[in-house]
């Protein structure tokens, strides 16, 4: 699958940005996370640091839900919380338009569920897991940690559910699961070319079986 635009969604302390990172690097295609948010800043008009935090205000449902309520938070006649989505949404059908490429996290697989090349890929692990390595990788306060993981992790599926109508993390969203309670970034990569290197583009239409 030499032109797969592929999406990695992941549970939060799961490895799946540093994941993303090496495996763009390692095919030499493009990688798209925080340039997504920039670009759709840019498109819109909207400063950046509303779609950095739209995904974390999605973690208090009820406040989330209450922004689609109310003139003050609406713009071109849409709710603002569904504005930035709609903005983010369009930039990344452009930058998957214009060839193979990496995409973290911002329900990208549903974004591009109408997309044949499109690999969508999930990482997950233990809690223990998560915590640890939000720990010893990301900073995170050793004091802190478990609550950051709960926090992080329900905010996204809030997003998540929300804007997609499906639910985070159910397989049938995915093509490649990884559980990374045992596997390295770097293994993660191995496994993914190899899923990639397998998977025929006459297979995309229809499943193996059928």
């Amino acid at each position: 699958m030499k032109n797969a635009i592929i999406t990695i969604s992941r549970q939060y302390g799961s490895g799946g940005r540093k994941i993303a990172e090496l495996l763009a690097k390692e095919l030499n295609i493009p990688y798209y996370d925080n340039e997504l948010i920039s670009l759709a800043a840019e498109k819109s008009g909207i400063k950046d640091e509303l779609f950095k935090d739209a995904e974390l205000q999605a973690g208090n449902n009820f406040l989330y839900l209450l922004s689609r309520l109310g003139p003050e938070t609406q713009i071109y006649g849409m709710p603002f919380n569904e504005k930035i989505f709609s903005v983010q949404s369009q930039v990344i059908r452009d930058v998957a338009s214009s060839g193979p490429c990496v995409i973290l996290g911002r329900c990208a697989d549903y974004v591009l569920k109408d997309y044949q090349n499109c690999v969508n890929i999930y990482t997950y692990a233990s809690f223990q897991t998560r915590v640890a390595r939000a720990i010893t990788d990301y900073g995170v306060d050793r004091n802190n940690a478990e609550k950051e993981v709960r926090k992080v992790d329900k905010a996204r599926e809030a997003y998540y559910n929300y804007h997609t109508g499906n639910k985070w993390g159910d397989p049938n969203n995915y093509d490649l699961m990884l559980n990374m309670n045992y596997l390295s970034a770097e293994d993660a990569v191995k496994l993914i070319v190899e899923y990639l290197d397998l998977r025929k583009d006459d297979e995309l239409r229809k499943p193996y079986n059928s």
